[in-house]
């Protein structure tokens, strides 16, 4: 097929490199969704010499804040870069009159095509010295990051949710078995005469409770985490709070125990940020403790967002704001579990 107007081998040209940006936008964005699962369909990381130079054009498909590890564009290759601070981040020169443009390191995000210049070190990688891009480049990076980012969130979510889920219906599955052994012997004993009814008929019972009782929950003690006005990151204060409450819930039975993590605003403001606002309350607390003090995820209730309701005190003093401006931390015991 043949183009009536000229510059029909311009055309072709920047056809094809439309085809492959647009190729490569969409191996990245499948990278990005599918997280792990592509990781793993990636070429193991290529060891570059110590001392070898390396100049490559390619892709970001993951980053840390000091590496970075990149694609080849036919996919072939991947790298791992380690960013310094003399590694210059910027756009190409172009022609004699306009210039490059300087960049920080963030801006090397996934899907950004690259130039990569570098050398290899002793441990295989690369140490970047110059990443080029152009600004169309950066700006369609920008645009997959924005739409990645609420669906990574959804993603991590629901995954989170499903693991608390099958945890839980674990869980109760053992309680069902073990009351219904219960149940079992309560009947055994009850058949062994008159004299023993009356305990065979309130190991019964007790076993009937428990079975009620798994999905109802008992509060045993409640911790309070505060916080600044309009801030949800954890003080040295705050941290403190909890490190106590994890070091005392040690020290318990804690069969059958569940935690539940609330956040909660004071009225400065409004309720829409405010609700925002205590949910990263939240978040901030229930990533402290599974990351500090290896909380496991099947023991957590789903967190929850509060905003200004239930509060602790008037929202009409500063004392009182500061009060209400928490997160709790509920440590609950189930009641199946907990009935003897």
């Amino acid at each position: 097929m043949s183009l009536a107007f000229g510059g029909h081998d311009k055309f072709e040209q920047e056809l094809t490199m439309l085809i492959k940006k647009f190729k490569a936008i969409c191996f990245i964005a499948c990278f990005a969704m599918l997280g792990g699962l592509a990781v793993a369909q990636l070429p193991d990381p290529t060891h570059v010499p110590e001392g070898q130079k390396l100049k490559i054009k390619a892709i970001v498909v993951s980053r840390t804040e000091e590496t970075f590890v990149v694609v080849t564009q036919d996919h072939s290759a991947t790298y791992v870069a380690k960013l310094t601070p003399d590694t210059d981040v910027s756009t190409y020169r172009v022609g004699a009159v306009r210039g490059n443009h300087d960049y920080a390191q963030s801006y090397l995000l996934r899907g950004l095509q690259i130039e990569l210049e570098g050398m290899g070190d002793a441990n295989g990688i690369v140490i970047a010295k110059d990443v080029r891009f152009k600004e169309v480049d950066l700006r369609t990076a920008q645009s997959l990051n924005t739409m990645l980012k609420p669906l990574e969130r959804m993603i991590a979510a629901n995954t989170d949710r499903i693991t608390i889920l099958e945890a839980s219906d674990l869980k109760q599955q053992g309680q069902i078995e073990e009351n219904v052994a219960l149940t079992n012997k309560a009947q055994s004993t009850a058949d062994q005469g008159l004299s023993t009814a009356e305990k065979a008929l309130l190991a019964a019972e007790r076993a009937n409770d428990r079975i009620n009782g798994l999905d109802e929950y008992d509060p045993i003690k409640t911790i309070s985490v505060n916080f600044a006005t309009g801030k949800f990151a954890l003080t040295p204060e705050s941290k403190a709070a909890i490190d106590e409450a994890a070091a005392w819930v040690k020290t318990q039975d804690r069969n059958g125990w569940m935690v539940e993590v609330v956040g909660f605003a004071d009225t400065t403001g409004n309720s829409e940020a405010n609700e925002v606002l205590s949910e990263k309350r939240a978040d901030s607390v229930l990533n402290y403790l599974v990351h500090t003090h290896n909380l496991p995820l099947g023991r957590v209730i789903q967190p929850f967002r509060a905003g200004v309701n239930d509060p602790v005190a008037s929202n009409d003093t500063a004392e009182g704001r500061a009060a209400n401006r928490r997160v709790e931390i509920r440590l609950l015991l189930n009641k199946g579990v907990g009935a003897k």
